[in-house]
Parts: structure tokens; sequence; C-alpha cells
């Protein structure tokens, strides 16, 4: 089970407009200047001399200078900019983009907004979202959490939903007031599925699902358990409804249909998924 010692707060949904982002950050200097701030700062103690220092600025590299020693401080360093030749604006502002659009950006809308190549522009949305994973997280999920299964995939006829061939299978658990967590997976059954859940989310908390036969095994693991029927029509049960995390699935589909137009690998809908819910407020 994963700890929530180090829980953070929840996201605050960025507010910034295009002119505020423009005013902010009107060059690579501005950018660098940014980044040395959030990282270090004036003061910082000097890693070769073990001195408070004042820093400045060196030129010829995107560095900064111990007043004391002369040691470099590179703010790029062990991020997404490290040793690029792109623009700090630009990638900035390809992450202004990412982080105000609902429907993700994909990697042609980059190459057209930012004038670059779409082989620079595919490594930058690679990159940024990598990073927005590493920095969101996944953490337990507690209290009242929706879960519900979709398949994605595009149009054939036969068979619709679960057993429907060329199709990949993906489970949600949705923390209200909170995230969204998914995972592809082979099957619903529960020797797939309980281990998830109890990985996943604190014990005690009240699991809302629909009426499939494999959450009702939620309750022999110490999870309250809530269901509404959807196969008689029914949606909401006083308290109990799985709405958040199917809106989830349809803006999420929504953003496949409109921007990103399909995904080819299973691993890229998983990536996905886990990515799209920074971009959803439930």
């Amino acid at each position: 089970m994963k700890t929530r010692k180090q829980k953070p707060e929840k996201r605050q949904k960025a507010s910034i407009t295009f002119r505020q982002f423009i005013v902010q950050f009107p060059n690579d200097e501005a950018c660098l200047e940014h980044l040395f701030n959030n990282r270090y700062g004036q003061g910082h103690v000097c890693p070769k001399c073990d001195r408070k220092s004042k820093w400045f600025r060196f030129k010829a590299e995107r560095a900064y200078v111990c007043q004391w020693c002369g040691h470099h401080l590179h703010p790029t360093a062990g991020t997404p900019f490290e040793d690029t030749r792109t623009p700090l604006q630009l990638w900035f502002y390809a992450i202004y983009l990412f982080t105000t659009s609902r429907h993700g950006v994909p990697a042609k809308e980059l190459e057209r907004q930012l004038g670059v190549t779409y082989k620079t522009a595919w490594r930058m949305a690679d990159l940024i979202r990598q990073h927005i994973a590493e920095v969101d997280g996944e953490w337990p999920l507690e209290g009242d959490v929706e879960m519900d299964e979709t398949v994605i995939g595009g149009y054939r006829p036969g068979i619709r939903g679960r057993g429907a061939k060329g199709k990949t299978l993906v489970f949600g658990m949705l923390e209200r007031g909170g995230q969204v967590m998914t995972k592809v997976v082979p099957d619903v059954k529960g020797t797939t599925l309980i281990p998830l859940i109890k990985e996943n989310i604190v014990k005690g908390s009240t699991c809302h699902t629909d009426e499939m036969a494999t959450y009702r095994m939620v309750k022999q693991h110490g999870y309250k358990h809530e269901t509404v029927d959807h196969g008689r029509k029914q949606y909401v049960n006083g308290n109990s409804h799985t709405n958040n995390l199917e809106n989830f699935w349809k803006h999420f589909k929504g953003a496949v249909r409109s921007t990103h137009i399909h995904i080819p690998f299973v691993a890229d809908i998983a990536e996905s998924c886990n990515f799209w819910f920074t971009q959803f407020t439930p």
C-alpha cells in the first residue's frame, strides 16, 4: 500500500492569461532567471565552497557563478531543458499550452505554434508529459472513490464493450474532490482488479461502483461498498454513482477523437490516461 505521508495539496488550475505569460517570460533570460529563483535563489549555499553566496549570471552558458569560488550552477540541469538548443521561451510556452488546454496538445499543434520541426515538437511533448507525471505522481485514494472500467479503441462492427476485439480495457478509480487513477488491464476478474484496489485505495474508504460482480468482493478486503444498477438504468442511488468517472471517460475519449485522432500503442494509452487526469477537474 502506498503511503500518504507526502501527499500534495490539491492542484490549483492555472489562471495566467497569454498576455500575462508574455509579460512574465518575455525572453530566454527571464525564463532562466525564473528557473534559478525557483530551484536555488540568491543566498543558496555553494556546493563547492559551502558558503552562502550571491550568484551572478554567466553569459557564456545557461549558468550562474558563485561570488566566492566561481563554481557554476546550471538551473536547467536535471530538467527537460537540459542540453536543449531550443529556446527556453518556446519550452515555457509549450508548458503553458499543456497546462491551459483541456484536451491536451498534440505534437503537430506544437510544431505549428512554435515553428519547430515535428521531431523536436514530439520530443518536447513527450518530455513535458513525463515531467508532469513525475511531479504529480500517484497517491492513494480515500473517502468516496468511484470505480469503473471502459474500453478504448476505434469503431469496429460486432461486439461492443468488454469482449470486443481490438480494444484496450482500462480500469479507473476517482477520489471525489481528488485525483483520478487509471490502469490498463487485461480483464476485469477479481484476481486482476482487487490487487489494484488494495494497492491504491485506503482501507475503510467507500467504493462506488456499478453492478459488476467483481466489485462485490471489495467488502471482504476492508472497504465499504455502494452500487448503482446501470443494467436497470439506475445512475444515482442516494450518494452512490459513478458519474464523475463517466465524465472523465467522456472527456478523455473526446480528446482522443478531436485532438490526438488515435493512440497507436497500449503503453501510449496508459501514459495518455495518466496525463489526462492533470487536465481534468472532477
